[in-house]
């Protein structure tokens, strides 16, 4: 497996994004990152180079401005010389039950999820092809594994998308040297979600993240983390009645 030196984060201002990054700078990675609030990634940076000695480089990015996520990309590649793993991080959990009034909102979130997220695997895979290497990541999610009712059913179609998406991109890169990963994340608690109500099979941040980095430097097709109990689960959800499987919105 080739030895991944310099990883982009989008999304890396907060949540698993930020997470991961001090995950990565732990083990030595220099780190590309972005996110629409750069006083944040400016404060991770001092973070990270203080405590790791890694290079970190930040940038704002809102990955909605299209032109701009393909700019920001190509700008850490010249900046760095290569990119060698892109992570699609960046994304929103809102959403609303369908019929309800609430179009935009749930717009937004497959906007942001999905339709940015193929501007990222547009602008990362461009490198790569050009590199003749890399490592795409997509964070899709648990939730992917089917459709869910309520407030989860706009993010579910959303971030099964882009599992697909990346999965075609997968079909049409093998036996290539460009490797692509699919992530689906089960409860992990963050302070995103903070605020929400105690989670089944929650994790913390730092376990979940930890379990993140773990499977994303194995580079396989497609994780489901932390790996118990979500691989189980996400077969069960897989095959289970649609009765049963609405309990898990």
């Amino acid at each position: 497996m080739q030895q991944r030196k310099t990883v982009l984060i989008t999304g890396a201002s907060s949540g698993l994004g930020a997470g991961m990054a001090r995950e990565f700078a732990a083990r030595g990675y220099n780190l590309g990152l972005c996110a629409r609030r750069i006083e944040r990634l400016l404060e991770l940076q001092v973070e990270l180079v203080q405590a790791f000695g890694v290079r970190v480089e930040v940038r704002a990015l809102d990955v909605n401005d299209h032109p701009q996520v393909f700019a920001v990309f190509e700008a850490f590649a010249k900046s760095f010389g290569s990119l060698e793993r892109i992570i699609v991080n960046a994304g929103v959990g809102e959403g609303r039950r369908i019929g309800t009034g609430h179009f935009e909102i749930n717009r937004r979130t497959l906007e942001t999820n999905f339709i940015a997220g193929l501007a990222q695997c547009e602008a990362a895979v461009a490198i790569f092809r050009r590199q003749n290497a890399g490592h795409l990541v997509a964070i899709s999610s648990m939730s992917a594994k089917r459709g869910l009712p309520g407030h989860l059913t706009a993010y579910a179609a959303s971030k099964a998308a882009l599992a697909h998406l990346a999965e075609g991109i997968r079909a049409d890169l093998l036996n290539t040297p460009i490797r692509i990963t699919t992530l689906f994340p089960g409860y992990i608690r963050t302070e995103l979600n903070a605020g929400a109500k105690k989670l089944p099979i929650e994790v913390s941040e730092s376990a979940g993240v930890k379990s993140m980095v773990r499977a994303i430097e194995r580079e396989p097709d497609n994780a489901c983390v932390p790996a118990w109990p979500w691989s189980s689960m996400g077969m069960l959800l897989q095959v289970l009645p649609l009765r049963w499987v609405v309990h898990f919105g």
